[in-house]
Formats: C-alpha cells, structure tokens, sequence
C-alpha cells in the first residue's frame, strides 16, 4: 500500500471573511487549482463528530459558537477571528477530514494524508476562538488517535511561523503526545519560549529570528527538532502544516522557500517511516500569499505522495 489522501470540501469555501481579511476563501481556491492541475485528486471531507471536537473543547465552546453562527453578515469574535453563515460547517468538515485520515491511515487504506481545509486550528484554545481558528483540528487529530485507535505516542509537529498556542494548551496535560513546534519570535500571539514545556516535558518549542531563512531552519530542525521526535519513537505523526514562513508572505519575516518545505516534508516522513509505520497525517494551517501557498502546497503534497511510494522526494 502506498498512497496520499487529499481531503477537502466545497463547505469551506463557504466560510467567508470580510474583504481584505488574508484568511480569505481565495487562498483554498488557489490550493485546489494547484492540485487540479497536477492531477492530484481529492476525497470529500466528512462532518465532524461532536464527540470528536468535545476530545479538545468542552461542550460549551460549540454552544458557544452555534449561538454566535449568524444568519447573514458577519459576527466578530476578536480582532482577526469571524463567522459567517457557513463557518461551522466548514470547522465541522476540518474535524471529520483529520479524524477521517487518521482512520483510513490506521485501517490501511492509504499512507499518509494531507487535509486541505479551511479555516485553520492551531491557535484555538479550549474555550477561545482567536486567530482564525475555531477548532483545535491537529489537537483534535492526535487525541482522537490515542482514544479510538488505542495509541500511547502521537507527535505533533507545527511548522507555521506563528506559535501553536492553541495546540499547545491543549496537548498540554497530555502524556502521550508530543508538540515540537518551531515559530518566528517575536511574533504573535507571542506565546512560544522555549521554557514552555509542558506538564509532562512534552512540548518542545524552537524559536526562529526574524529574517532567518531555510538553512536556519534546517540546522534547527536537526540539532534540536528530529533527536527529539527521534527519542519519542512516535507511533503516529500529525503536521500543522502552515505556509507562512515563505519569503512571499505578508504576515511575517521568514525566508523559506518551496524546496525549504519539501526538505521538511520528507524529514518527518523518514522519521515517520522509521518509528511509526510511516502513519503521517498533514492539516493546513496558514499561508497568505495566495501564489506562493499554493505552490508550497503542491510541493508538499507531492512530497507525502513521494514519501508513500518510497521515493526520495
């Protein structure tokens, strides 16, 4: 079996944010040409169980969100964070594709996953919708890992250049998890020391200076990021994939490139192949310059696809 998953749906696209916003419909648009255009086919995302979201969030944080949900317009939650008539569909479907890949991984059927969704989780904390997100989807995704599929070691590895805050709160009282994640500082949400480590010593994070480019990241990721994933002998990956590091985008002053997130897509999947039968699922996360999101995107699904045939990428 060698195979990559690509899950999406039209509903997130129906999650609307108002002009100018850069978490925009647009950058999911420009994804899925990009992946038409290789070829590339995709699977229909699934809703979401409650029972799923409730692994993260309390009940009253979805109460709380169906309340706000409008019936037209907008409704603000904070600074950056909106709903729109569509929106919890769409966070519904985001949790169904992550739980959905991680059964299909687990049952064999494919090799890895990618889960091209919007909008993005990693900054949603148990009760706090903010920076764009409102369900903790890579969070959601391990734990649902751990409960359904009986596993005692999940890693999750977030590469967007802003801090995981949400994931990490809500991995933190969590044993069986690690969260590796590596974040321009300062940035916001300005979370992110490397002296936040977790109840258990499970979150690892790694600092990266403004203006630092690719090789900056690769030392980083092979003196501190890989012996740590290493020594925790995951039995399953989850990445939070975001693509906002890159040279191009708006919201940020990191230096990568397209081939600088290929290195690192193929990195996790050696590790992944080597301690956890090569079970890797990928979620989107950020990524504002629409033209250089999507070529990261491409670039990074052909590198699972590489990764699950066996090829070097």
């Amino acid at each position: 079996m060698s195979k990559t998953l690509v899950f999406t749906h039209e509903a997130c696209l129906s999650h609307v944010t108002p002009a100018g916003h850069p978490e925009q419909v647009a950058r999911l648009e420009h994804i899925l040409h990009a992946l038409r255009s290789a070829d590339i086919p995709t699977v229909t995302a699934p809703l979401g169980a409650r029972e799923d979201v409730c692994l993260a969030h309390p009940e009253r944080h979805i109460d709380a969100l169906e309340a706000a949900l409008p019936d037209a317009g907008f409704h603000q939650i904070d600074g950056d964070t909106f709903l729109s008539p569509g929106s919890l569909e769409a966070a519904w479907r985001g949790v169904g594709a992550v739980c959905e890949a991680v059964d299909r991984i687990m049952e064999g059927d494919a090799q890895n996953a990618f889960c091209a969704m919007r909008p993005p989780g990693h900054h949603a904390e148990q009760e706090t919708p903010m920076g764009f997100c409102l369900f903790g989807n890579a969070a959601i995704a391990a734990k649902h890992a751990m409960k359904r599929h009986g596993l005692s070691r999940v890693a999750v590895v977030d590469f967007d250049v802003h801090h995981g805050n949400g994931t990490q709160a809500l991995l933190w009282d969590e044993p069986r998890a690690l969260f590796v994640t590596s974040q321009q500082m300062p940035l916001w949400p300005g979370s992110g020391q490397p002296s936040e480590r977790g109840a258990h010593d499970n979150v690892l994070n790694v600092p990266l200076a403004p203006g630092s480019n690719g090789a900056d990241m690769r030392a980083a990721y092979e003196t501190q990021v890989f012996p740590r994933l290493a020594a925790f002998k995951p039995e399953f990956i989850i990445i939070s994939a975001g693509f906002d590091a890159h040279a191009d985008d708006p919201l940020a002053n990191l230096n990568w490139l397209e081939e600088d997130f290929v290195w690192l897509t193929r990195e996790i999947c050696a590790l992944a192949a080597t301690h956890a039968q090569a079970r890797v699922v990928s979620v989107l996360e950020g990524g504002y310059d629409l033209h250089a999101l999507a070529r990261s995107v491409l670039a990074h699904v052909q590198a699972l696809q590489d990764a699950a045939k066996g090829e070097p990428s």
